[in-house]
């Protein structure tokens, strides 16, 4: 297998490709192996450069970012694409789009602000883990092959979230059985490469009346999440909305973390309120899952049920220890139907996975055990 990565870079910016190649050809495992301008040019580029990731910029002349997307899909349905957007609400408005499209991921460009070798560390710091996280999902789980049995080859991923794969071993650990079969009061979800579209997905399949209240860690920054939080409300027949600071947790709502701000649950006399803060970052995250699993643990004790799906690195892990911990279970999204299977596979291999499931299967599961009272 070759071990270097080939990655084609589309923008129209001059500017933007040298600082995406210049990021990425300082590190050894990674290869520019060509740069378009347009669309137009990256579907001639893909078909003659055959590259491992795409790095594609959204407004482009002649043919955008989304078009080209939408082209390259039905030839390369499992390419690694990441998308380079503004932080702006048009851009996450136009992102929330891409990866609805088939996107495998997302960065923000680098502002005009401070040095070019500023802007330079930020692109290596944002993109390079992604892209070697993306190329080695793809990699391992194979083009297109499903897994009904237990994984052979468990996936892990450092702190960079970089995905490998470990030593070999015949079927992942399992936690010990729960002593009680009630049904959880609390669903909480933490997500990332992959997530707004397993989340959508997830949501979608939930009952409008379901008896809990639900709350969702989507690796996100601010307006983005602002705007998923709507898109997942007009999916869904529950009311999703992002959370505020002093939010009650109620039955048949679904509070979506806000970009920049961890949010914990914390006790009160009128019910179980959202609490968002922003302390430090928790596994190179704000909003950070730990943060989220490890104060309903606190709080709800034995009665939540924890949902991790398809995310780069292993937010979630210390978690869903705090929840197994205290008497809860979790719930993890498989790796043949994970875009990269980083925190599910964490969680997993760590033998706190009550259930590993493919997407497809998670939306009946979540129902069935948060309904069977």
């Amino acid at each position: 297998m070759d071990l270097v990565i080939r990655v084609l870079v589309v923008d129209d910016s001059s500017l933007i490709r040298r600082l995406v190649t210049s990021a990425l050809e300082a590190d050894p495992e990674l290869q520019v192996a060509g740069t378009a301008c347009n669309g137009l040019e990256a579907l001639t580029k893909v078909k003659e450069l055959n590259p491992d990731v795409v790095t594609l910029d959204i407004e482009m002349p002649e043919l955008d970012g989304l078009g080209a997307l939408q082209r390259i899909r039905v030839d390369n349905p499992r390419l690694p694409i990441i998308m380079f957007s503004t932080l702006t609400e048009r851009g996450a408005r136009q992102t929330l789009e891409a990866l609805a499209l088939g996107a495998s991921d997302y960065v923000t460009k680098p502002s005009n602000t401070g040095s070019v070798g500023e802007s330079i560390e930020r692109v290596r710091q944002e993109v390079v883990p992604r892209i070697k996280a993306l190329a080695g999902a793809r990699r391992i789980v194979g083009l297109g092959v499903a897994h009904s049995e237990p994984r052979t080859r468990p996936l892990t991923a450092s702190a960079s979230g970089a995905v490998t794969a470990s030593a070999p071993a015949t079927t992942l650990p399992r936690p010990a059985p729960r002593t009680t079969n009630a049904a959880p009061e609390l669903l909480v979800i933490g997500c990332s490469t992959g997530g707004p579209d397993a989340l959508t997905r997830v949501l979608s399949e939930l009952p409008g009346n379901l008896p809990v209240p639900v709350l969702a860690v989507q690796h996100m920054p601010p307006v983005f999440t602002t705007m998923f939080a709507q898109r997942l409300d007009n999916a869904s027949p529950l009311s999703v909305r992002e959370a505020a600071d002093g939010d009650v947790a109620a039955a048949g709502q679904v509070l979506l973390a806000p970009g920049d701000y961890h949010m914990r649950l914390v006790p009160s006399a009128n019910g179980v309120k959202v609490r968002l803060d922003q302390g430090p970052q928790l596994n190179f995250c704000r909003p950070a899952v730990d943060a989220l699993f490890v104060s309903a643990a606190e709080v709800y004790g034995d009665k939540v049920l924890g949902l991790v799906l398809t995310g780069m690195g292993h937010d979630g892990l210390v978690g869903c220890q705090e929840l197994e911990k205290a008497g809860s279970f979790s719930v993890v999204q498989d790796e043949a139907t994970s875009v990269v299977w980083g925190m599910p596979g964490a969680v997993a291999t760590a033998g706190l996975a009550h259930e590993v499931l493919p997407l497809e299967n998670i939306g009946s599961y979540v129902t069935q055990a948060l309904t069977s009272r």
